[in-house]
């Protein structure tokens, strides 16, 4: 009789569990997008696991549980699993990060560039902004924006940046951190199975795309390219057609409160069939966005303006390419240069 009764109580027991098991609160906790490429949803939180379903970017899940760094999702088709944190945003990041993009869209390109490694992208300047996306390397990417902020470098991590964000994790280093500066850009990437999106990357994982040969002219004229365009077009003696660039970048590292302090234009020389320097300035505080007009048609007038910083304040300046002259054309310049001219000229 007493095994009788202990069997009915284990069973008891056992449909208890089960019951519980199959009927515990699942409301969820909050909506959740995944922020990678491909997201692995696994059975359980444990080390001996296995895959149940393979998320993409943008997927909508509904957490209903917490453990450490991962969370315990469910997706739209009803399947439940877990899946690291990280690996997805709340339902106002992302909302964030699409309105983002939507600006983005509409801001004057800068630059062409790519990624150099790989780097993590976030929706806010700086290495505690929400990382939202990581961009493979060689990724295509607009420049639309430049910011300067400070960090704090532990000496261990100060010569280790070849990896996205690497100073990020030295929180154990019991050796006083050192501050710098550091640029970070506003870019609207072109990621492979994901199309276009907007956010803030470290300035130093990404390369200009400047046409050949203009890198080796930077290069030699010690410029740290920050902003380049293309504003007319003329023909060589074979009828091909040559872009004629401004540049517009900076000498010495990161870190200048200026967008830019010098800027170089180049241009196509018939005579000598290669690029050549024609026009160099200097001495300046110039600030984003640069707003290019080119030319209309072949060898015709392009302007470019943008404003620069001054102890009194900002200015605009304006620009206008006629062939191969640059010259400011805005009305505060005129007035000034008016002012300074000898009587009698």
């Amino acid at each position: 009789m007493r095994r009788v009764f202990l069997g009915i109580a284990l069973l008891f027991v056992v449909g208890g569990v089960a019951y519980w098991s199959s009927h515990r609160n699942t409301t969820p906790l909050e909506t959740v997008y995944a922020i990678n490429r491909k997201v692995t949803v696994w059975s359980s939180n444990a080390q001996v696991r296995e895959p149940v379903q393979t998320l993409n970017f943008g997927d909508r899940l509904e957490i209903i549980g917490r453990s450490g760094d991962n969370a315990d999702i469910r997706t739209a088709n009803g399947i439940e699993g877990w899946i690291a944190s990280r690996e997805a945003v709340s339902a106002d990041i992302w909302k964030r990060m699409a309105l983002l993009s939507t600006e983005a869209r509409t801001m004057a390109v800068q630059a062409r560039a790519h990624t150099k490694v790989l780097s993590n992208l976030r929706l806010e300047a700086g290495r505690g902004g929400p990382r939202i996306f990581q961009l493979a390397r060689d990724t295509k990417v607009a420049i639309l924006a430049r910011k300067v902020l400070d960090v704090a470098v532990k000496p261990a991590a100060a010569a280790n940046t070849s990896n996205a964000d690497a100073s990020d994790d030295d929180a154990d280093s019991q050796e006083p951190a050192t501050t710098k500066k550091e640029d970070w850009l506003l870019v609207l990437a072109d990621a492979k199975d994901v199309g276009e999106i907007a956010g803030w990357v470290l300035a130093r994982f990404v390369q200009m795309d400047l046409p050949s040969p203009l890198p080796d002219y930077a290069s030699s004229a010690g410029m740290r390219v920050s902003a380049w365009f293309e504003l007319n077009r003329v023909t060589d003696k074979a009828g091909s057609s040559k872009p004629q660039y401004i540049l517009f970048g900076s000498r010495g590292p990161e870190g200048d409160v200026c967008d830019f302090t010098t800027m170089r234009a180049y241009t196509w020389g018939a005579k000598r069939e290669r690029y050549e320097t024609a026009f160099v300035e200097n001495g300046f505080c110039g600030l984003m966005p640069v707003l290019v007009t080119p030319a209309a048609q072949p060898a015709g007038d392009a302007t470019f303006r943008f404003e620069a910083a001054s102890d009194s304040g900002k200015e605009e300046r304006v620009y206008r390419m006629h062939q191969t002259i640059i010259g400011r054309i805005d009305a505060g310049y005129a007035e000034r240069h008016a002012r300074r001219r000898p009587r009698g000229h």
